[in-house]
């Protein structure tokens, strides 16, 4: 592995990716570019007469819609993934629970379009192929509420808040970048 550097990888709906250096890397959330324009064809295709040729084209369309999402999902999952296991020897990131997660209405299309599963398994691999460590964290640890600096774990902690500073040391935290 080229570096031997260490990154802590805090997973979220907002910003995709956010790692403990403070850097952000955004999703390019295909589905939700995508979304008006398939609930379209989807509806032109339901229209048409099974069995006509013009409903075989629909479908064709909408296949072909399904795939540009998929595609972009998965070149931009595999570019990322790429590029932190060649910066980074150990990665920790936490042991999210998708299927939970994603029971959530509001949060489950945000989630399923960056792909958190398929970002940590890409990760794994990835990481072993060229000799670096993934590291999962328990999904119970409270890295958000934990002090980066000094170790404090705050009571209770709102997801409305985003950044907040510790009573103990006085450091100010990004949730996200804490978390990472």
């Amino acid at each position: 592995c080229e570096s031997q550097a260490s990154v802590g990888i805090d997973l979220g709906v907002s910003t995709a990716v956010t790692l403990s250096t403070g850097e952000k890397i955004d999703s390019p959330k295909p589905l939700k570019k995508y979304l008006q324009r398939m609930k379209r064809r989807s509806r032109q295709h339901s229209r048409k007469q099974n069995g006509s040729a013009n409903r075989y084209k629909s479908a064709r369309k909408l296949a072909k819609l399904h795939a540009r999402i998929a595609h972009v999902r998965q070149n931009w999952t595999h570019q990322t993934t790429t590029d932190l296991t060649r910066r980074f020897a150990v990665i920790g990131i936490e042991d999210l629970n998708v299927r939970g997660m994603i029971a959530n209405e509001k949060l489950a299309r945000s989630i399923n379009d960056i792909g958190f599963y398929e970002f940590r398994r890409q990760l794994e691999y990835k990481a072993a192929l060229v000799g670096g460590t993934v590291v999962v964290v328990n999904r119970w640890f409270p890295s958000s509420k934990t002090c980066s600096s000094c170790g404090t774990k705050r009571d209770a902690m709102p997801l409305s808040v985003r950044e907040w500073t510790c009573a103990h040391c006085g450091a100010e935290h990004d949730r996200d970048i804490n978390a990472a």
